[in-house]
């Protein structure tokens, strides 16, 4: 089945109406859709480079406001939903100490899953759940998205179709050693 969503989502690339397809998808991969917008980024830039920084930026603000809707997700239903079983569970002083320790570095957080492969919808559904603040929030997807949409569209841009398959297979590993990098540049800034 996830196979078949993929094939559909990579069709869609090819469609007239490609920019909206790529902003729709986009805007919910970052609540509930289980594919990235990266599989029909990729094609479309391959297609037409001359436009690689434009979709690189409609990818990115669509995928901010669905972080959005996915912390509206995470905010509402959490009262609704998951503050009840967490009282019949007797685990709300847990959970208060999860959101408190998640909240101390969720910007940060909210940077890594941005820019990596780890699914973003867990990480905006879950700033909205501890109520993570959304200034803070919509700033570090705002960064950790337009990173990781306009390295591709970069890479793409540069180096074409050869460097299709290394973003496909290592975009990720590449990510996450920029993320510790930086991370790291800053730890040293501060303890030296």
């Amino acid at each position: 089945m996830l196979r078949n969503l993929y094939d559909r989502v990579m069709a869609l690339a090819a469609h007239r109406l490609a920019v909206w397809w790529l902003m729709l998808v986009s805007f919910i991969e970052s609540s509930v859709f289980p594919i990235p917008p990266d599989v029909m980024l990729v094609p479309m830039i391959l297609a037409k480079r001359a436009k690689a920084w434009f979709y690189a930026a409609m990818t990115t603000i669509s995928s901010v406001l669905g972080g959005a809707a996915g912390y509206a997700i995470g905010y509402f239903f959490f009262e609704l939903v998951g503050q009840p079983i967490l009282e019949f569970y007797g685990k709300t002083d847990a959970f208060d100490e999860f959101a408190s320790g998640y909240n101390a570095y969720g910007a940060w957080i909210v940077l890594f899953a941005g820019i990596t492969p780890f699914p973003y919808k867990v990480i905006t559904i879950a700033s909205g759940v501890t109520g993570l603040s959304f200034p803070i929030f919509m700033l570090s997807s705002l960064v950790a998205r337009g990173l990781r949409f306009y390295l591709v569209a970069a890479l793409l841009y540069w180096f074409g179709p050869p460097i299709r398959s290394f973003i496909e297979r290592r975009l990720g590993l590449v990510t996450f050693a920029f993320f510790v990098a930086l991370f790291g540049g800053f730890l040293a800034l501060r303890y030296i």
